[in-house]
């Protein structure tokens, strides 16, 4: 079977392309719908959250970077699991998981999408818009993803760096208006205990899994074998330091209280006392762009991430009789289950499934370079197991705090992970690889 390759060209992909690239899909929902939600959970420590969230997401990119040095042309999660675990049920239900947990974060975007333009109307009653504007959004990204690869990709640098320069515009700004005050962050945290702050970091680790995109570039990035190493590291660098300053700005505006209870469009609310109604329109603004390139570009990711599963034959698939290629159908299947998500759950939850499938999957990845490829990566042993360990920690907290607040969540969490390796397990059992399978090639064919 021939491994997925990605259409564009060798090469063709710079150094800080590729950071703009990783630091577009990082920065969205991460910050804007995630910092009341984080700030619940970890009080007036919110803003660590976020720092110790990058040293585990750190360590987690030590996997992905080691194996990218080596597979650079087998970019993607899937590949990396292939070459870990083989054609089996390892590598096609961690992968589900991570397609899922990034589908899940799409709908997380929209729904935060939803929430953002709803500011600047006087319409907070009819809650029903949220989901309707995300779908819209959803359904806009899906028409920009049948246009050109290019077009995709020259829109995604673009708004990587309006993102940035937002975002430090918010920050510094904020910070600056407070006279550089940080009175709702203190070192002693009242009502916050170990457990809800880790439970506040495995939210805040959102904000950075999107680094994963970068691997899945290996084959395109000039000099691959030290470039997505570099741009992990320089993409997550840039994050942490926007994430920190921005939830100081936030924290010197906002009481803990204020944060929570405009948690699901907290950014536009702490420019109010900043800024006045400019800045709230200048946040919510930005917050647009923002969410419609990051779904955008998540959707252009997921999508073919399927399609690199489908190519695999480790997901059964149907054409339906619908036009196009592999790929344009995958695209299609990806944006539906995403507008499910989005009609059917709100941010809180639709977070926490896409925390818990995302940090499984990261452990599973972490035990399959430690137990089968440590020495042809040449990864060291003790930086495996600290990031095994410090995901295990972080699951185990969260699902104790959702446990108290949402048992809901954990318990869909949980039918979610078992129904995924049994479904797969059901798959593989009755589908062994046929290269001359007509539902798997990449042209139309009827179901």
């Amino acid at each position: 079977m021939a491994e997925h390759q990605h259409a564009n060209d060798k090469n063709s992909l710079s150094l800080w392309g590729a950071v703009s690239m990783g630091t577009g899909v990082m920065i969205g929902a991460g910050i804007f719908a995630l910092t009341g939600q984080i700030a619940e959970l970890a009080g007036t420590w919110f803003p660590l959250a976020f720092f110790v969230a990058a040293v585990v997401a750190g360590f987690s990119a030590y996997s992905y970077v080691k194996m990218a040095q080596i597979y650079p042309s087998a970019g993607g999660i899937a590949m990396f699991l292939k070459k870990a675990y083989g054609r089996g049920l390892m590598t096609g239900a961690c992968a589900l998981l991570m397609y899922f947990s990034m589908v899940i974060n799409e709908s997380l975007v929209a729904r935060t999408f939803g929430t953002y333009v709803l500011q600047i109307f006087d319409a907070k009653d009819a809650q029903w818009l949220i989901p309707a504007l995300g779908v819209g959004l959803l359904c806009f990204a899906f028409f920009v993803n049948i246009l050109s690869n290019k077009f995709i990709q020259t829109f995604s640098f673009a708004t990587a760096f309006v993102k940035i320069a937002g975002l430090a515009v918010l920050a510094i700004g904020g910070l600056w208006a407070t006279g550089w005050s940080f009175e709702s962050v203190s070192v002693e945290p009242q009502d916050t205990g170990i457990t809800s702050f880790l439970g506040a970091v495995a939210l805040a680790i959102l904000g950075y899994k999107g680094f994963t995109t970068i691997t899945n570039s290996g084959g395109e990035l000039k000099n691959a074998n030290e470039n997505v190493g570099l741009a992990i590291i320089w993409s997550i660098s840039i994050c942490v330091v926007l994430y920190v300053f921005v939830a100081l700005a936030v924290g010197a505006n906002l009481t803990i209280e204020e944060i929570v209870k405009a948690k699901d469009y907290s950014l536009a609310e702490a420019s109010r006392p900043a800024f006045g109604q400019f800045g709230v329109w200048f946040t919510v603004g930005f917050a647009i762009i923002a969410t419609v390139s990051g779904v955008i570009a998540s959707v252009f990711a997921v999508s073919r991430m399927l399609a690199m599963l489908t190519s695999m034959q480790l997901v059964p698939h149907r054409h339906f009789k619908l036009p196009g290629n592999l790929q344009r159908h995958t695209l299609v299947y990806t944006v539906s289950i995403a507008i499910l998500l989005t009609i059917f759950f709100d941010l809180s939850r639709i977070a926490s499934l896409g925390a818990v499938f995302y940090i499984v999957m990261d452990i599973c990845i972490h035990w399959g370079v430690l137990r089968h490829l440590r020495e042809d990566v040449q990864a060291k042993a003790w930086v495996l197991i600290t990031a095994i360990n410090l995901d295990v920690v972080i699951l185990i907290a969260f699902l104790s705090v959702k446990a108290q607040s949402d048992m809901l969540v954990v318990w869909i969490s949980l039918i979610g992970l078992v129904l995924v390796f049994v479904a797969e397990k059901w798959f593989l059992k009755l589908h062994e690889y046929d290269e001359d399978d007509p539902h798997y090639s990449k042209e139309t064919s009827s179901s």
